[in-house]
């Protein structure tokens, strides 16, 4: 196989695992979300722990990189708990949709703090997928409106975990990265998780052990992906994970989703498809 076929089909991979990962968070029901964020994290932790070893790595790595470690994992888990919340207490495919803005802070992110550039065709894709997510929102002067702000926020954290990756891109090696994410999520939880933690029976530990593995199979997936091809080729089918979301709502949870959140899927998916397809001038056939 060529490699972009290779990257397409490990893109499409990690999205159906992530989508089977959301589908598992909601059918654990009233499993704390704590509780299900430790055990997403606790199989890649111990995965990443066997790759780390096994290339003789330090695996929290360099001291000297530990403000941008600690960084990236803290903002990192403060999303997932944000995206299990939504998941939650919205629809699959609306937490989802909120979840898939987090590239649109990178943007925001990386011009503030690591002074990439922000070009015309970036501020406009970013005020469209923020108008897709006013839409999936649908603001309301009232607490129901809570989920989708926290949907939201997962979005803006992942986008600040994201930017923490790309200053590490030359100073730690990937599986230090996730093994440090994870670690970090596995001690942090566990005080938070053990006042209220949910004896589960052996179908919900099942369910909970699944989170961990299909979350796993998704980073491993995407980590693959990215390796045979630009991110810039393939980030967009990503996206694809909204239209699994809204088949998996309506097969598993009987979800429909109303026309102000199929109109804010359409123009979330718009602004992706402007930053990463749309070529940026005559120069140039690639997005920027």
């Amino acid at each position: 196989m060529d490699n972009k076929p290779k990257a397409l089909l490990f893109m499409m991979l990690g999205a159906l695992a992530f989508t089977a990962m959301s589908v598992l968070v909601k059918l654990a029901g009233p499993v704390p979300v704590f509780e299900k964020v430790f055990f997403r994290n606790l199989v890649s932790m111990l995965v990443a722990l066997v790759v780390v070893l096994k290339q003789h790595r330090r695996p929290l790595g360099s001291w000297k990189h530990q403000p941008y470690l600690m960084g990236r994992s803290l903002s990192g888990l403060v999303g997932v708990i944000a995206f299990f919340y939504a998941i939650d207490h919205l629809h699959l495919v609306d937490a989802e949709m909120l979840n898939k803005i987090s590239p649109f802070f990178v943007m925001v992110f990386a011009a503030l703090f690591l002074g990439e550039g922000i070009t015309t065709r970036k501020i406009v894709s970013l005020c469209i997928a923020f108008g897709g997510a006013v839409l999936v929102i649908k603001p309301r002067f009232d607490v129901t409106v809570l989920p989708a702000l926290i949907g939201l926020s997962s979005a803006m954290l992942a986008g600040s975990a994201y930017s923490f990756l790309r200053a590490l891109k030359t100073r730690e090696k990937p599986e230090t990265v996730v093994f440090h994410f994870s670690f970090v999520s596995v001690v942090v939880m566990i005080p938070l998780m053990l006042p209220v933690f949910v004896m589960p029976d052996a179908a919900t530990l099942a369910v909970l052990v699944g989170i961990g593995v299909m979350a796993a199979l998704g980073q491993f997936s995407l980590t693959y992906a990215y390796r045979y091809a630009p991110a810039s080729e393939v980030s967009i089918l990503l996206y694809v994970i909204v239209l699994f979301s809204a088949v998996a709502g309506l097969v598993f949870f009987d979800e429909i989703p109303d026309i102000f959140s199929v109109l804010g899927g359409v123009l979330i998916i718009a602004a992706a498809w402007i930053t990463y397809r749309v070529p940026a001038g005559a120069k140039s056939n690639r997005g920027t």
